[in-house]
């Protein structure tokens, strides 16, 4: 039997004996740690801090070639998805500099719990939604912020120092990567903490059996703690909350407007009206195929940016990225290869921009945030070149 240290952590509630091992996502000695206390307590149920979506990645490695890129594109997942390879080619850094396997604590507790005959409970929020709540809880400008800064941390040639890595050891990896925004972002440590110490908790506390054993990140622990004396809603904690009305509103109205002002314009002053449209198709246009030209996307691809974007940001429903992301896969078609070559390619700069996956992801992201930028531009313009008219 394993005493209370600060590694791990007994409760009894309900009836029944929580074991919470509290690990590092990158340390060997926390999947050591992991295997001695399931072999020594024996629990009914191996908690681990994984969703199904990821387990199934680390137990179906060759899952990515049945991949459909149009699929992901058409189902607005391809920002997502490119966060997420990111997020594991931060790890495989990680993992290469200090010899180990990220997340094999997690991955020694599902080994462990097979060996012993005991459920596992795959107990951490699908990481879509997640990201999604994460998503939705900053402004233009945030999702601007988030995605510049997670790029330039994970694609840093330095190395982790032993310093830092000690510091990672209390945080899981999401939290890692993404703790510097919820400086700027107070909002995002409910998605990305409280709402996961809570989902944990729960599926924790529902675990079969009368002794659960919990892998997880350390910084959890504390939290979830707290959480297992509380009910929670897992229905509820796995929505993803649609926009709000007024954000609606808002979405349809400037579009709405900037037609409006145009058409005045043409009807008051035609040529004033031709040259608004003009400015209007220059500043979307540009941006939308200056971000695609930015991802190296076939020039074929960089016209269709070009082409598209007056029309889509005029549309909150549709976007450039949409139909640059499909043409880039069409003439640049992903083999089962690229797909297979996922786990390595994303580990470097070099490897993210050359696999034809993680490409096309890269268009769909920056074509998407360059029509946006050009919509304020353009916009700005539109209401100037009006302005101006009314004199």
């Amino acid at each position: 039997m394993f005493e209370e240290n600060e590694n791990i952590s007994r409760i009894d509630l309900y009836g029944k004996e929580f074991i919470l091992i509290g690990t590092a996502h990158v340390s060997k000695q926390s999947a050591e740690l992991v295997k001695e206390v399931i072999e020594a307590e024996r629990p009914d149920s191996v908690c681990i801090e994984l969703d199904e979506p990821r387990y199934q990645t680390i137990v179906e490695g060759n899952k990515w070639k049945e991949t459909d890129i149009f699929k992901i594109i058409k189902e607005k997942k391809a920002t997502l998805l490119l966060i997420n390879l990111v997020i594991s080619s931060f790890q495989k850094r990680l993992a290469k500099q200090f010899g180990i396997n990220a997340g094999q604590e997690m991955i020694q507790g599902a080994e462990s719990a097979k060996e012993i005959g005991a459920n596992l409970v795959l107990a951490d929020r699908n990481i879509q939604i997640t990201f999604s709540r994460i998503w939705q809880g900053v402004g233009f400008w945030g999702k601007v912020k988030l995605l510049s800064g997670i790029f330039f941390s994970i694609f840093d040639d330095e190395d982790i120092s032993e310093e830092d890595l000690e510091k990672m050891k209390s945080q899981d990896m999401l939290n890692s990567i993404l703790n510097e925004f919820t400086v700027s972002f107070p909002k995002l440590k409910l998605p990305l903490i409280d709402e996961r110490d809570q989902y944990l908790a729960q599926k924790i506390k529902d675990a079969p059996g009368s002794k659960v054993v919990a892998v997880l990140g350390a910084a959890h622990v504390p939290g979830i703690k707290e959480e297992l004396k509380r009910e929670h809603d897992l229905a509820k904690l796995s929505e993803v909350p649609a926009k709000s009305k007024t954000l609606k509103i808002i979405g349809w109205s400037i579009p709405l407007l900037i037609l409006a002002v145009m058409v005045y314009t043409f009807i008051a002053n035609p040529a004033a009206g031709i040259q608004q449209t003009i400015s209007w198709v220059l500043w979307t246009g540009s941006f939308a195929a200056l971000g695609t030209a930015l991802a190296f996307g076939h020039p074929l691809t960089i016209l269709t940016s070009f082409v598209v974007a007056p029309i889509t940001t005029l549309h909150p429903l549709i976007a450039a990225g949409w139909f640059a992301g499909i043409v880039q896969a069409y003439l640049r078609r992903p083999s089962v290869r690229d797909f297979e070559n996922l786990s390595e390619d994303v580990f470097s700069l070099k490897g993210f921009w050359n696999n034809k996956v993680t490409r096309i992801l890269i268009i769909v992201t920056l074509a998407n945030l360059g029509g946006s930028i050009g919509t304020i531009v353009g916009g700005a313009d539109v209401v100037r070149l009006f302005l101006e008219n009314l004199k």
